[in-house]
């Protein structure tokens, strides 16, 4: 069995168990700069798209990649347009959510999904903060288009990322404090 670099792993006889020793404090780090990158780089595009495409579409490859502005005050896929401050209060609550479970985070590929997933939640409540129409209702800049599909920005790509890892970690088996747990031998 693998332990992120720099870490060892520790077997719990009494539950069957392989934990990761040290690091903590480094996938913590790793976390809140992930987080810190992905806000970033999000809200840096939606700024220059509020600046450069609102004269018109500017396409990159063709009809197949479009940068198109567009302000969406639903969620994925425009679904609950009329719920934006449900919504808002979900993304505040998210964010808690992901703080409070940074404290236990012992998994780097953990770190980097609640890295990714705060970063992303945190970029699209940012709009919903200080967007137009106001406070708690403000509307998602996106700007990324492709056929068939919603138009997106960088956040909802590191939601859908820290998804992927989300279910990659749980069908692996390791659970946010690192432990993974082993067939019993017989």
């Amino acid at each position: 069995m693998q332990a992120a670099r720099g870490t060892s792993l520790s077997d719990d006889t009494t539950t069957g168990t392989s934990r990761p020793t040290g690091g903590s404090s480094r996938i913590r780090w790793v976390l809140f700069a992930v987080a810190l990158t992905a806000y970033a780089v999000d809200v840096v595009t939606k700024q220059l798209a509020v600046r450069r495409l609102a004269d018109g579409d500017v396409p990159v490859l063709g009809d197949w990649f479009v940068l198109h502005l567009t302000f969406n005050p639903g969620a994925a896929f425009s679904l609950g347009t009329s719920y934006t401050v449900a919504l808002s209060c979900l993304a505040i609550t998210a964010v808690v959510v992901v703080l409070w479970l940074s404290r236990r985070v012992g998994s780097m590929v953990w770190g980097v999904a609640l890295g990714l997933l705060l970063g992303g939640v945190a970029g699209n409540l940012t709009d919903r903060l200080v967007r137009d129409p106001g406070p708690m209702r403000g509307h998602v800049v996106d700007m990324f288009m492709v056929p068939n599909w919603p138009v997106f920005n960088i956040a909802d790509i590191c939601i859908n990322i820290a998804a992927g890892l989300i279910v990659i970690q749980a069908i692996r088996g390791i659970a946010l404090d690192g432990t993974r747990e082993r067939a019993t031998e017989q």
